[in-house]
């Protein structure tokens, strides 16, 4: 049995064909503890699949959810732009063929791209410490935060050291009492 029967016929169907035929070790030790709800810190090589090991069970849960209300479920927070537009690039077909909708939000996002995901949020927001701290007190992209149930710190040893963390940390309280989820 792999790992991945653990996750909706939906999920495996479109991750099968895009090629992801086994699980690599940090996907087999993460996925279950993942749809479980359980918070992990997944430590493991780069091209070992933490990416995936994270988004799966992700995409898994945000099938059920999204058909339940609308709303952000998931923050993926990168220390980096650069990050945010690989992270997308990489995640964006997956979700698309789930009918996941995932966006990217930074500085350099565009005023119209704003306005599409304050008029239609996406399940899945692609972000910055610094640009999360700048949506949190937006009304209407504030709001579509209460559905939050997922946090992924990408890189989190870039932020730990500096002001950048302590901003995130801030982020993460805040989120805590908006959705009254422990992150």
């Amino acid at each position: 049995m792999s790992v991945f029967d653990l996750l909706s016929t939906e999920v495996k169907r479109v991750i099968r064909r895009r090629g992801y035929l086994e699980a690599t070790p940090p996907q087999e030790k993460a996925i279950p503890r993942i749809l479980e709800g359980k918070n992990v810190l997944l430590i493991a090589p780069t091209g070992s699949g933490k990416t995936e090991a994270v988004f799966f069970p992700i995409f898994h849960r945000l099938l059920e959810l999204q058909r339940r209300e609308r709303g952000i479920f998931g923050l993926y927070i990168t220390p980096l732009r650069a990050l945010n537009r690989d992270i997308l690039k990489r995640m964006y077909n997956i979700g698309r063929e789930l009918g996941v909708k995932i966006s990217v939000r930074h500085g350099d996002t565009t005023g119209y791209e704003r306005r599409k995901q304050v008029l239609d949020p996406p399940s899945l927001l692609i972000t910055t410490p610094e640009t999360l701290q700048a949506i949190l007190p937006a009304k209407k992209m504030g709001s579509y935060l209460k559905c939050l149930r997922f946090v992924v710190v990408d890189e989190i040893h870039e932020l730990v050291t500096d002001k950048r963390g302590a901003q995130l940390s801030l982020a993460l309280e805040r989120l805590r009492e908006i959705t009254n989820q422990n992150f």
